[in-house]
């Protein structure tokens, strides 16, 4: 199945060519200052299967994990378009909210240790307090 959508001024457009490994949601605290005190909820893609076209910005920082973190953004609007660690350049995790009738649905809940007092973290959820093993590695 094919993935499609674009930020929301629609200067940045991306398609997907393949299925998620994985679909979750994060509360680390990085991602709640992405996504104004929520998770962000990430489709994680192999980066050879995504194709995006327009000028995207970036921003690096070290995250709790110890690995480098980048996240891309459409400069002139701002949207949040997706994420990817120092430990796996061969993934990108792809903002939920930038794709188009996407369907899909976070199954894990990472960083929950992070989660601020009352959040609804969904217990039927697989969870881990902190960094998840990389996807499709035992767990």
């Amino acid at each position: 199945m094919a993935y499609s959508g674009h930020c929301a001024c629609g200067a940045v457009a991306i398609r997907i060519d393949g299925e998620p490994l994985v679909v979750r949601q994060c509360w680390c605290a990085q991602c709640q200052k992405l996504a104004a005190g929520g998770p962000t909820h990430n489709a994680i893609f192999l980066t050879a299967d995504i194709e995006v076209t327009g000028e995207i910005a970036s921003n690096r920082r070290m995250a709790a994990s110890g690995r480098e973190l980048a996240w891309s953004f459409c400069p002139a609007c701002g949207t949040q378009l997706f994420a990817a660690s120092s430990a796996g350049p061969h993934m990108r995790a792809v903002r939920l909210g930038l794709l188009d009738d996407h369907g899909l649905k976070p199954t894990i809940a990472i960083w929950t240790d992070d989660a601020p007092a009352g959040a609804t973290i969904d217990p039927a959820m697989e969870q881990y307090p902190a960094q998840p093993p990389p996807p499709g590695a035992p767990r």
